[in-house]
């Protein structure tokens, strides 16, 4: 059984393999003297109950995490959850499931034939939610096909079960006043921000302000081909205190249905 401690290193080490730009940042903020503190890792997969959210949830709740809210994405076609340890300095994790009954049929085929694949052992390993693409690869009409209707499924089918972007906690970083002033020092840097529904999603008066990378590009091997693909992103989360004096923890559907388009391939303005 993993500790805690070791499954988020695992997930750290597999995503930021595929994503140089985190590994960038992360050390940019060091160099400023910062802690960089996570907020939360967030996961993609399909609505079959084999593989969806619970599925993938499995081993964080054995490790002490509880389900605190859901959320509607009318718009992507998406249903999620958000967990949250006892230990409130763990990360939170969200996951979020592609709802097929509301997909071409096309689409909702070529998912099912790529579940056909995934070995049922696999599913029942406390690794699951890291082992990454577990079927053959798709063609690259397909996953162009998939593109065109889900952007979501179309970055599922070629990445598969892995933590699809970390972020940063703004709150715990001290030499930044705004989320603003931020996002200034990451494009000075060279980093290409999302920009759909503007650089800074959410308010103070939703007690949440994210924004996050572009998703970084990496070259992908398909059934007939090569091609250079988003793959994961960074995101960064200011939170705001409730009325009651707390940190709000959720999250805000309609800024999360704009950080998703971080992984297009052009992202909207």
């Amino acid at each position: 059984m993993y500790t805690l401690d070791q499954l988020l290193k695992k997930l750290w080490i597999d995503y930021s393999s595929i994503n140089q730009q985190a590994h960038e940042i992360h050390q940019l903020l060091t160099e400023r003297g910062e802690k960089v503190i996570n907020d939360h890792i967030a996961f993609r997969t399909f609505n079959i109950p084999e593989i969806g959210i619970d599925a993938l949830a499995q081993v964080f709740k054995k490790l002490g995490y509880q389900s605190k809210g859901e959320y509607h994405f009318k718009e992507k076609k998406l249903f999620a959850r958000h967990f949250e340890h006892w230990d409130s300095l763990q990360p939170k994790i969200f996951i979020s499931e592609l709802k097929l009954e509301e997909c071409s049929e096309d689409l909702e085929k070529t998912v099912y034939d790529l579940f056909a694949q995934v070995p049922k052992a696999l599913i029942k390993k406390e690794e699951f939610c890291l082992s990454g693409r577990p079927w053959k690869p798709i063609s690259l009409s397909a996953y162009e096909k998939l593109q065109q209707e889900s952007e979501y499924a179309a970055w599922m089918a070629v990445f598969g079960f892995r933590a699809n972007h970390f972020t940063v906690l703004f709150n715990a970083l001290k030499s930044f006043q705004s989320l603003q002033e931020f996002n200034a020092f990451l494009k000075e840097k060279g980093f290409k921000l999302n920009v759909s529904g503007g650089e800074i999603k959410g308010s103070a008066n939703e007690y949440l302000e994210q924004s996050s990378t572009i998703a970084h590009p990496v070259e992908m091997v398909f059934s007939d081909g090569e091609k250079v693909v988003p793959a994961c992103y960074y995101e960064f989360a200011r939170r705001y205190p409730l009325p009651s004096g707390g940190l709000f923890q959720g999250f805000v559907a309609q800024s999360a249905e704009k950080i998703f388009e971080s992984t297009d391939n052009r992202p909207r303005g």
